[in-house]
């Protein structure tokens, strides 16, 4: 999972998931959490592409409830991942791997054939 990744790549002392929806914890729930461990200021990451309904609306009114919640707190929000130099490099390693043959590449998933 990235948030176990993040937290033992050793930015951050404490690191919490949180979904939105269809997930489990919640980001009121995990921003709780933190909140118990003593965690002064959260520092939302949106693992998002691309901007939509969730970071335009979703997200916004969801941290300004938990700012509301946790006075004490400050809380800020990372940028998206569109529009990061990085995304595009990642993308272009993700083709090229795909395009290799399978002999070459064994991790690939099986490819469709028509």
């Amino acid at each position: 999972m990235i948030a176990a990744d993040l937290k033992s790549a050793g930015a951050f002392e404490h690191v919490e998931a949180a979904f939105l929806e269809l997930g489990h914890p919640d980001l009121a729930t995990a921003a709780a959490r933190l909140v118990g461990r003593g965690v002064r200021r959260i520092v939302v990451i949106p693992y998002f592409l691309t901007l939509g309904t969730h970071l335009e609306r979703d997200l916004p009114a969801l941290v300004k409830g938990i700012a509301q919640q946790y006075q004490e707190v400050e809380i800020a929000v990372a940028p998206p991942l569109d529009g990061h130099p990085a995304l595009l490099q990642i993308l272009l390693d993700r083709a090229a791997a795909a395009a290799e043959p399978p002999s070459l590449n064994p991790q690939l998933p099986v490819r469709a054939k028509a």
